[in-house]
């Protein structure tokens, strides 16, 4: 398996490893639910480092996004960052992603860590007619630090002049500045930060973190805190075969120069009718959801949980699932040999820290 550079890092600090598309990461480090608390509540830290970091320069570069994604990078002044997906020709999620513009013409891009290859070379394909040059930056280190005392944590350990402009940075902006690129970014539903920073100096960033009060936290914890606040994990909530008007990411297709790959297909499906859509599930009963469950309503089979989990915050049952647009009211869950009866609530389940169930 591959190891990031922080792997003894975790290694020293306790972790248990699992297997996670191929990298050996944590799952925690003692307690998935003191991690999960830890961020809600106050700060904690996720080597992301695994995550695929892209940079993409030359003439062509806008010109090249707006027809590779759905969502419109003309809306990106220097310095600001745009959530997308990105879409194969029948209008199916190859991956979701987030570009921040760094200058004219010159963007970074990060990717999943499980869909590197296969984005790789689809992003090759299509930037070949375009005079642009995309370039892994594979020596590249990423420290999530997430929570609402996260941003207080990282000015102590940052560079002074580091710290001073992240004291003045908006969410979903980022600083590119010395050896250090911070987005006000995070998959968590927390305020927070996504560092990148060069390997060699990532432990020692790491430990200052943690010598600052910042919790380590594993893949439970972070799987946990973005399905709380509604945030899609792909290879479930959304795949080559779904496509953002069923899965609840029609926000992210702009609405005018449709001139992007899929942008047809997705005419199809609004011309034909919507049939799907996605929502938030909540357990009335005692068990957990999971991915894969069927859900049943007075007509039958109405939908299928994508992702599910029990909720530390609001302490039941929780999951995001793909319905029927029609679905019923009196709506069950298929677990094992047994029926159980679920609620539809909007989506996200926590926000700010406090539930919304």
């Amino acid at each position: 398996m591959k190891k990031t550079c922080l792997h003894q890092a975790h290694i020293d600090f306790g972790a248990k490893m699992v297997d996670f598309g191929g990298w050996e990461m944590p799952i925690n480090y003692g307690s998935q639910i003191e991690e999960h608390h830890a961020v809600r509540k106050d700060k904690g830290m996720f080597d992301v480092s695994h995550m695929t970091v892209v940079d993409l320069q030359g003439d062509d570069s806008e010109a090249f996004l707006l027809k590779l994604l759905p969502n419109d990078v003309r809306k990106l002044s220097n310095g600001k960052a745009l959530y997308s997906t990105m879409l194969n020709k029948n209008g199916g999620v190859i991956d979701d992603l987030i570009v921040y513009k760094r200058g004219e013409n010159n963007y970074r891009i990060v990717v999943n860590a499980a869909t590197r290859e296969k984005d790789l070379a689809w992003m090759e394909k299509q930037v070949e007619s375009y005079n642009a040059q995309l370039q892994e930056k594979p020596e590249l280190a990423m420290i999530a630090v997430q929570g609402p005392n996260a941003i207080e944590a990282c000015l102590k350990v940052l560079p002074e002049n580091i710290s001073q402009q992240l004291s003045e940075l908006n969410k979903f902006c980022a600083i590119d500045a010395e050896n250090y690129f911070i987005g006000r970014t995070g998959y968590t539903g927390e305020d927070g930060v996504e560092i990148m920073i060069a390997e060699d100096d990532a432990r020692k960033l790491w430990d200052d973190l943690a010598n600052a009060g910042v919790q380590p936290c594993g893949l439970g914890a972070r799987d946990t805190l973005r399905l709380e606040a509604g945030m899609h994990l792909y290879g479930q909530d959304m795949d080559e075969n779904i496509s953002p008007l069923e899965c609840g990411l029609t926000w992210t297709i702009r609405k005018t120069d449709n001139d992007f790959i899929g942008a047809d297909a997705l005419q199809a499906i609004k011309d034909k009718g919507i049939s799907k859509k996605m929502t938030g599930v909540v357990l009335s009963e005692k068990g957990i959801l999971r991915h894969d469950q069927e859900l049943i309503d007075e007509n039958g089979p109405c939908g299928i949980i994508t992702s599910g989990s029990f909720s530390p915050s609001a302490e039941v049952a929780i999951g995001m699932a793909i319905v029927n647009k029609d679905i019923g009211e009196d709506v069950k869950v298929q677990i094992r040999k047994k029926q159980l009866v679920v609620k539809l609530v909007k989506l996200p389940f926590v926000r700010n820290g406090q539930s919304n169930i």
